[in-house]
């Protein structure tokens, strides 16, 4: 199917004017330039003046590691904003609809019924996969956008490279895959179908693998025109100096990027050996993600026999195919060694 962005954009997101901010319309800051345009205090502390609206030495950065156009590329204060700016954009109040596929991240349902938009749950089959044949049974005149979170969460697994790419090319809408987890998996980014598929939007995260969740940094990529059209609507100064900076800082610094995700795949590994050894663990789930998935035989009992040992795990027995689940991030050894001798104690 062919997709024309503006068909997609609610009419009123085409017809308005975007906020134009000081730094905005001058954009060429120099060292020697006297700055009297933005009501800012004038005494200089390092944080007395706007941060760079666009983001540009940040998103130099994040386009060489990505390998991507820094024209292709939208930051946003954590992945939820991102996220909500695409409702925003593409999905009109008490008309539209999206597809979910749970089990799968929350935020998605939280912010289709902040915009007053129609949630349609597709779930998962039995072994965590997508069922196209379903949601392609859902799509109607509506439907706006398929929301794919792939490494899945709370799952862990990976989806299909064939069937999504049936999904690009059958649904005419947005398909957007959330790889807040990618870069702990051995598959490779869907950055590399951007240029084929105008239709695909991209979210990441500098929360997870790269350790700055502090910071609230995420990031969208899209093809220029989408890209153009989010911008329009995006708070003007929505990334602060501070986090800026720091995230250049991190971000240079792949070497120690690099060991750190290498040691949580390793510490992932071992952790899902040694859990395989408890008794009351039915079943542990793979993962291509920092965290593990697994069935015990009651979630809510070891959940509360785990807290009363300081150890703090996620409950998603409440999810859809999840029936006694219990999430496990991946931590350091020492507190992963803490898990599994406390789990071990366990009757």
């Amino acid at each position: 199917m062919t997709f024309e962005v503006n068909n997609f954009i609610r009419p009123n997101i085409l017809k308005m004017n975007s906020y134009s901010s000081a730094r905005d319309e001058f954009k060429d800051i120099q060292k020697k330039m006297v700055f009297l345009d933005a009501n800012e205090n004038p005494f200089e502390n390092g944080i007395n003046r706007y941060p760079d609206p666009q983001q540009n030495e940040l998103k130099n950065v994040i386009s060489k590691i990505k390998s991507i156009n820094k024209d292709k590329i939208l930051i946003g204060n954590g992945s939820d904003e991102v996220l909500d700016l695409v409702f925003r954009v593409f999905c009109e109040p008490n008309k539209d609809n999206i597809i979910t596929l749970p089990p799968t991240y929350g935020m998605y349902g939280v912010l289709a019924n902040l915009n007053a938009i129609e949630n349609r749950e597709v779930p998962l089959t039995r072994n965590f996969e997508l069922d196209v044949e379903a949601i392609v049974n859902q799509i109607d005149n509506n439907t706006k956008i398929i929301f794919i979170c792939s490494p899945n969460n709370p799952t862990g697994n990976s989806f299909s490279d064939e069937k999504i790419i049936t999904l690009l090319k059958q649904f005419s809408g947005i398909v957007l895959i959330d790889e807040a987890y990618i870069d702990f998996s051995n598959k490779e980014s869907w950055l590399k179908w951007l240029q084929e598929f105008p239709n695909l939007i991209i979210t990441q995260t500098l929360s997870k693998a790269y350790g700055m969740a502090g910071l609230r940094i995420g990031l969208l990529f899209a093809s220029k025109d989408i890209i153009a059209i989010l911008n329009k609507i995006k708070s003007p100064y929505n990334i602060n100096i501070l986090s800026q900076k720091n995230a250049i800082k991190v971000l240079e610094d792949t070497v120690y990027t690099s060991s750190q995700i290498n040691s949580i795949k390793v510490n992932r590994r071992d952790l899902i050996k040694e859990l395989l050894q408890i008794y009351f663990i039915y079943k542990v789930y793979e993962s291509d993600a920092n965290f593990i998935l697994i069935k015990v035989d009651n979630a809510n009992w070891r959940y509360d026999q785990l807290l009363k040992n300081n150890i703090v795990v996620r409950n998603r027995s409440n999810e859809i195919l999840c029936d006694n689940c219990l999430r496990i991030s991946i931590g350091t050894f020492e507190e992963n060694e803490k898990l599994i001798s406390v789990l071990k104690t366990l009757k």
